[in-house]
């Protein structure tokens, strides 16, 4: 009977634990106490059994590697232990140990039993765990168990309280974080994406995405902060990259890099700790970026991309947005006179108007042809604009080419994009959505991404619009008949005869009635001019050039050369003959250390470091711009839609009494238009895009009013340098090396440049005769 509890704990079947001892006739033959000693040791029997069925099947079909390396764990460290312990009962009794014979050599069921009691609670303990990896086991609509929740499962598992289910998790969550270091490794040292990996890795392969691959935060376990994740995903597309450009060294002098990045990952002991591994990734990457990375990406590549992104999408550049305007606006007027000269039968449509994508490419060829005529007058070649020329592409925008946002990603560019307002100031330079971005060429792909040329684009495109309204109200003042008496009187001699005096007074009385006209046209557009002027000014020198003037200092470290050079300088002024030497000892010391954190700091400048800081840098410039409040740019979008009706209205009386001088001097008259009927038409109009374009200020004031009275809006101002950019930098670089974005703006100092006084107050209504009264 012994041995053949013995065979059946190995995991053999055996009648003795398969027999229903109920019958009457088996009761005589075991006592109730030997029954629940048989039920023990047929339970521990069964559990044996189907540890090793279900292990040996996980070890050869599961899709999951971690599964497999915990299976292989399961099945030859703690059933081995389990069998082993079986042959040294059995081992005893062959012995006669005193310990489980007695006498008479009688061994109890119960000293027998009694010797595997330690194992029951871990072996029910390696089912459930075993249940928990087959789950999924004939259900089609679950998948499979994945590493990080298995991992996480071991994890939580060590503070049961049990020491002996603690020891064993921690003997499989050995195997299983071993196991999924090797994949770890494999991607961070090498950039292999391993095919056993493809089904539980958090990295996963996705051509949709930019780099070819994605990061899946529902395989990340749970000691991986996103941050290192992210890190872990940028170091293996890093690898790729390089790998893939010529000229770039990966093979036999980065050895000893290799072996100490080994030495790093092999230290890690199980558990694994979250800050431990976030450590050594970030020493991983700070090594390929001195090694690799430095001469892939130079900062000196990335400073003149981000230069020609200020310049010419930020319009730090003035002459190229005053260019690219005035080529617009020429290319819409030709597409206007080619439809009008069509033949009436022949126009389709708006068809002959609507500007094309090959028109707009010409556009910008010729506002470089433009700025390459004024850059010829100087002696120095302008490599920023030579570059932006290569760089640039102006194009128009389809609903289709915008790729879809990935809801819940934690990308910070997705994030900024989906706080930006959806108004369409793209529409307004071509009546088209259009578009001004940038191609993004390899290696440069590392630092800057599509969302963030994607929010780049949004932001030239809202400053562009407003450029441009303030460009085209500027240009009213450029019609000659307009600002003063056109044609003008008569010559002598023949001003002082009577035809010449008639002449005259007729055209002195034509200007004075058309200048009344156009004073409340005048007073409008000038308080239009103020609004543009000073909110312009707000956005670029304010905001715009304010955040770009510190972040491109602590991307020089410029910031932090002026403080050491201060504090050395300061430290010479203030010492003097009489003090000790243990003091200037101490003084130098004191600003070698500031010297060599300086240094430490620049050294960890890596390409995601810096993609981080960018990412801070336009979350900053998109919240400071209210590129994030519908409030501001709804009422602002309907106020350069009007300022544009303004404009075009303007320009149309312009040409109605060009033509009507005609007819009256010069006896040109057309017969298929009224002139008289389409002045007072187009007047009346104008008069009404007056009312709409004061109301329009006045809505757009009292919308910024609302937000500087608003808490909420105050409160995001002010803790987007500090709980939000925290969550973002945690991770990437030291706190004396991150960067903050800058304080700067502040609406209420743009409130105070846009007082207009009374001209919002109640006034007499405008007539049709033009009378009206300046701001």
């Amino acid at each position: 009977m012994l041995h053949e509890i013995l065979l059946s704990l190995s995991g053999h079947p055996s009648p003795l634990f398969r027999n229903d001892h109920s019958d009457p006739s088996a009761v005589s033959l075991i006592s109730p106490s030997e029954r629940q000693l048989l039920d023990r040791a047929a339970h521990l029997s069964d559990l044996h059994y189907k540890l090793r069925r279900e292990t040996s099947r996980i070890g050869s079909l599961h899709p999951s590697a971690i599964c497999r390396a915990v299976s292989n764990a399961i099945a030859t460290i703690h059933l081995a232990a389990f069998q082993r312990k079986i042959i040294e009962v059995e081992d005893s009794i062959l012995r006669r140990d005193a310990g489980l014979v007695g006498a008479y050599n009688i061994v109890p069921l119960t000293a027998v039993v009694g010797q595997f009691s330690g194992w029951i609670r871990r072996l029910e303990w390696l089912w459930e765990l075993v249940e928990f990896m087959t789950a999924d086991k004939g259900r089609e609509d679950r998948l499979p168990c994945q590493a990080a929740q298995l991992i996480d499962r071991l994890r939580g598992e060590l503070q049961t309280g049990y020491a002996d289910v603690a020891e064993t998790a921690q003997s499989l969550l050995q195997a299983a974080e071993t196991s999924w270091l090797k994949q770890v490794s494999a991607w961070v040292l090498y950039g292999r994406f391993q095919k056993v990996s493809e089904f539980d890795f958090f990295i996963q392969e996705d051509e949709d995405e930019e780099h070819g691959y994605k990061l899946d935060y529902d395989l990340l376990p749970s000691f991986v902060t996103p941050s290192t994740a992210s890190s872990m995903l940028y170091i293996g597309v890093s690898i790729n990259r390089a790998r893939s450009t010529p000229g770039t060294d990966l093979g036999t002098g980065n050895l000893g890099h290799l072996a100490s990045q080994h030495q790093e990952l092999s230290q890690l002991s199980t558990p694994l700790n979250a800050a431990a591994f976030s450590r050594a990734i970030t020493s991983i990457r700070y090594t390929l970026s001195r090694t690799t990375l430095q001469k892939l990406l130079p900062l000196v590549k990335v400073l003149e991309v981000l230069e020609v992104l200020r310049e010419f999408l930020l319009i730090g550049r003035g002459e190229f947005a005053t260019a690219l305007t005035q080529q617009a606006d020429d290319k819409i007027r030709s597409r206007w006179r080619r439809a009008d000269n069509l033949a009436y039968e022949k126009r389709d449509a708006l068809g002959t108007v609507v500007v094309k994508e090959g028109e707009v490419a010409a556009v910008l060829a010729r506002t470089w042809a433009f700025l390459a005529s004024m850059q010829n007058q100087h002696a120095d070649e302008d490599e920023t604009l030579e570059l932006a020329r290569d760089l640039l592409r102006l194009h128009v925008s389809k609903a289709t080419e915008e790729a879809p946002l990935v809801k819940g990603s934690d990308r910070v560019s997705d994030k900024i994009l989906d706080a930006i307002v959806p108004t369409p100031f793209h529409n307004l330079l071509f009546s088209v959505p259009v578009t001004l971005t940038m191609q993004i060429q390899s290696p440069l792909d590392l630092f800057l991404s599509h969302p963030d040329l994607q929010i780049y684009t949004a932001i030239n495109s809202y400053l562009l619009s407003i450029r441009r309204a303030h460009l085209r109200l500027t240009d009213l003042w450029k019609i000659t008949s307009f600002r003063r008496h056109h044609p003008p009187p008569p010559r002598m001699p023949y001003g002082n005869t009577k035809g010449g005096i008639a002449k005259t007074r007729l055209l002195r009385e034509r200007w004075s009635l058309r200048s009344s006209i156009m004073r409340s046209t005048w007073s409008t557009s000038s308080a239009a001019i103020f609004f543009l002027g000073e909110t312009e000014a707000y956005l670029q020198v304010e905001v715009v050039e304010g955040l770009w003037a510190h972040f491109h200092s602590w991307l020089t470290d410029t910031r932090k050369d002026s403080r050491v050079d201060n504090n050395i300088t300061s430290i010479s002024q203030n010492s003097t003959p009489g003090v000790a030497l243990n003091e200037g000892g101490i003084q130098a010391e004191d600003s070698n250390e500031s010297l060599n954190t300086h240094q430490g700091a620049q050294a960890n400048r890596d390409p995601q470091t810096l993609s981080i800081a960018h990412g801070q840098y336009l979350s900053a410039l998109t919240r400071r711009l209210l590129l994030t409040q519908l409030t501001f740019t709804t009422p602002l979008y309907d106020l350069l839609m009007q300022i544009d009706q303004l404009v075009a209205l303007v320009n149309r009386l312009h040409g109605v009494w060009v033509a009507a001088d005609l007819e009256t001097d010069e006896g040109v008259v057309d017969a298929f238009s009224d002139l008289a009927a389409e002045e007072r038409d187009v007047r009346a109009q104008l008069r009404g895009v007056e009312r709409r374009v004061k109301f329009g200020i006045e809505d757009t004031i009292a919308a910024l009013r609302t937000l500087s009275l608003d808490s909420a809006f105050a409160a995001e101002m002010e803790g987007e340098e500090t709980a939000g950019d925290d969550d973002i930098m945690d991770g990437y670089g030291d706190g004396a090396g991150a960067y903050r974005p800058r304080r700067v703006g502040g609406i209420e100092r743009l409130l105070m440049k846009l007082d207009f006084g009374g001209w919002f107050g109640p006034g007499p209504a405008d007539d049709d005769n033009g009378s009206g009264h300046e701001a």
